[in-house]
């Protein structure tokens, strides 16, 4: 199954760069036909879809490779590395775009724009094509869980958001003849591409610094919580890394004190099974056993249990703030449990 994913993925990414190479030849002709610095800044921008896509192609190989004595977590790394790369070409565009700008303005340069007409229908095929292939790769890189895909995806519906904004712009020229709307249009245009390349690289950065990423732990949190059984009385100190398409999580997890080693492995086997059913094959768990203490009787909700020295009065649900490691160093020791921390 796994075999079968990485083979579309990787299909998939060949396509992207296969089409970025026609629609940035495309751009490059439409430019050479209208003089427009709008379209020069688009077809610029495309150079590094192309590169990106390389990239991308490249990422997706390394990252599949299996792990091996050097790299005990994997290669996903390499995706957030290509990311960066990414980031910083995009970036770097920008750059090119606002100089060139400015060139023109400091020397006054008068452009004569043709066929605009031409400009308007082929950059709006481009961007057409750009949407469908971003949507798709979106929902292909969502399903198999590649974080290349999903960027390159990203990064092609942005591309298409741009460029019809120049066709707009295009149009509003065609019938003002105002040839300064060109190098305002080239201006917001640079200007997304700059924030783009910026946001990039911010997520690259919190990638390789293995970020806390809220959205993925709580959706963590409230899965295993539907799923918990009797016990199950406490989780906590709740972790994850990405390298990649691949989790590596950890967690404390709190369950009856009089369990031998073999049933707290149960427990541990079916915690890590439930994370697999919900997140793949990719998911590795590293799961500390905690022996519950008295005070954990106030939260524990299991009614079969013979040796309970308190009364149970709280089902405590695992919300983020209950769960993830940085919480838990703000609350008092789990062992030396107080009703007043779970408002009881």
């Amino acid at each position: 199954m796994e075999d079968k994913k990485i083979k579309i993925n990787f299909s998939l990414q060949k396509l992207i760069c296969f089409v970025a190479v026609i629609l940035f030849f495309i751009k490059l002709i439409t430019w050479y036909i209208t003089s427009s610095i709008s379209i020069f800044s688009d077809a610029l921008e495309s150079i590094t879809n192309i590169i990106s896509g390389f990239i991308g192609l490249y990422s997706l190989y390394v990252s599949s490779l299996p792990k091996d004595q050097n790299h005990p977590y994997g290669h996903g790394k390499i995706e957030f590395i290509s990311t960066a790369i990414e980031g910083f070409l995009i970036f770097f565009v920008g750059i090119i775009i606002f100089i060139k700008i400015f060139i023109r303005v400091k020397n006054h340069e008068t452009i004569f724009l043709l066929r605009l007409d031409y400009g308007i229908y082929l950059m709006s095929f481009t961007a057409i094509i750009n949407y469908f292939l971003g949507i798709f790769a979106c929902k292909i890189g969502n399903k198999n869980s590649a974080l290349t895909l999903i960027a390159s995806g990203k990064h092609l519906q942005i591309d298409t958001y741009s460029t019809f904004g120049i066709v707009i712009g295009l149009i509003l020229l065609n019938i003002t003849q105002w040839i300064w709307i060109d190098s305002i249009i080239s201006v917001i245009f640079s200007s997304v591409i700059l924030y783009t390349g910026l946001k990039l690289l911010r997520s690259a950065a919190a990638g390789i610094m293995d970020e806390y990423d809220k959205k993925l732990l709580k959706k963590l949190s409230f899965y295993i919580n539907e799923k918990r059984n009797n016990h199950w009385i406490d989780l906590h100190h709740l972790k994850i890394i990405k390298y990649g398409s691949a989790l590596h999580v950890d967690c404390h997890l709190t369950v009856p004190w009089f369990f031998n080693i073999k049933d707290a492995n149960k427990e541990v086997q079916k915690l890590t099974k439930l994370t697999k059913d919900k997140f793949g094959n990719k998911v590795e768990l590293s799961v500390h056993v905690d022996a519950c203490k008295s005070n954990h009787c106030y939260i524990c909700f299991n009614k079969l249990c013979k040796v309970r020295k308190n009364i149970f009065q709280k089902k405590i649900l695992w919300t983020l703030d209950k769960t993830s490691y940085y919480n838990n160093n703000k609350r008092k020791d789990l062992i030396f449990i107080n009703k007043n921390q779970y408002g009881i």
